[in-house]
């Protein structure tokens, strides 16, 4: 008997240094690791992403122009993956089973106007009344869907995202090397990371702060932050860094601090508990639930409230010798589980009459 073709869109790999690159880039090569093989995997690509699976046996299709109008069958797809909500193949130009990952609804969390909000909700569920079945990453971004689109309860299921365990290369020096202790954050620089809460950290003692990621304007909020509490010179912005320097910070670093506003998952707090260092972060969207009781939580953002935070969760990490905790909670979150769940709702949703 022949195996049915998939056909999943690692599109959104565009960009490196971005949280979906990293999400299709792990997943991908999930997906081929765990297959034993049950499907003809088809990977949906821009030939700029094709060399994260060059040897690893999966077709190719790339992303054409003309694939916003219309899409050829002709490789007999049974079943369409959407790995993210945007996708730029659009499930209304295909035919076939369709399954769509929802990775967030976070315009509900940011400063979206109520006309964008609704035009942005509109587009949404154009795609999830498009499809079979749906996936949300967290159980925070499933009840954001239900909010909105009540009616696809009974076809909704959450599939929890991996994180990489990262290996640190011996002998590897990033390209910029903290000369004291140090704090690290990695993400897009944009407000709804809300790094500009950072620099408070930094009173009454004589850390760094390490804040990889994209850059953008916001940047000048968070310098700006810094020289309120007098720590300009121990507040550092990388910008883009590689895999193996964010390694590096993880695995040296005091603590990782993460004060988002909007998360869908939260990929860099499981990647820092790999390491099994303390780990802040904010009470928001799908955090707690990802964090769980291996994280510690700022209650506010008040900079002496987060100072207060960190100063009491490090005394407990230290006492109580967290690192083992924190170690075992990463370990739930595998890309070999993630793909796994995967792979059964293909065969699931193609069972399907």
């Amino acid at each position: 008997m022949s195996k049915p073709n998939v056909l999943i869109t690692f599109d959104s790999m565009r960009y490196p240094n971005t949280g979906l690159y990293y999400f299709g880039k792990s997943l991908g090569k999930a997906l081929i690791e765990e297959n034993d093989p049950r499907f003809n995997l088809n990977y949906f690509l821009y030939d700029t992403a094709t060399t994260e699976f060059d040897g690893d046996g999966v077709k190719k299709i790339y992303l054409e122009k003309y694939h916003k109008l219309f899409f050829f069958n002709r490789h007999r797809i049974k079943l369409f993956h959407f790995t993210d909500q945007f996708s730029r193949l659009s499930p209304k130009k295909v035919s076939g089973k369709k399954i769509l990952t929802i990775h967030d609804i976070n315009q509900k969390h940011e400063n979206t106007s109520a006309k964008a909000l609704k035009h942005y909700l509109g587009k949404l569920g154009d795609r999830i009344y498009s499809c079979d079945r749906i996936v949300a990453i967290s159980n925070f971004a499933a009840s954001d869907i239900l909010g909105y689109f009540p009616d696809v309860a009974d076809r909704l299921s959450v599939i929890y995202n991996g994180a990489d365990k990262l290996e640190l290369k011996s002998g590897h020096e990033p390209a910029y090397e903290p000369q004291k202790p140090f704090l690290f954050t990695i993400g897009i620089v944009a407000a709804k990371k809300n790094f500009h809460v950072l620099p408070a950290l930094l009173a009454n003692n004589d850390l760094e702060l390490i804040i990889s990621g994209i850059t953008s304007p916001y940047q000048d909020t968070i310098m700006e932050e810094a020289k309120k509490y007098g720590c300009v010179d121990r507040v550092k912005l990388t910008g883009p860094v590689s895999d193996d320097d964010k390694t590096w910070y993880y695995k040296n670093c005091e603590a990782f601090v993460f004060p988002s506003i909007a998360e869908g998952f939260g990929l860099p707090v499981i990647e820092a508990m790999h390491f099994g260092k303390p780990v802040f972060i904010s009470t928001r969207t799908s955090l707690p639930e990802i964090g769980g009781d291996a994280a510690y939580y700022f209650n506010s953002f008040d900079g002496e409230d987060m100072q207060q935070v960190f100063q009491n969760g490090m005394q407990h990490f230290n006492e109580h010798n967290m690192a083992a905790k924190v170690m075992a909670h990463a370990s739930k979150y595998n890309w070999g589980n993630t793909a796994r769940q995967y792979l059964q709702l293909y065969q699931d949703c193609i069972n399907d009459r």
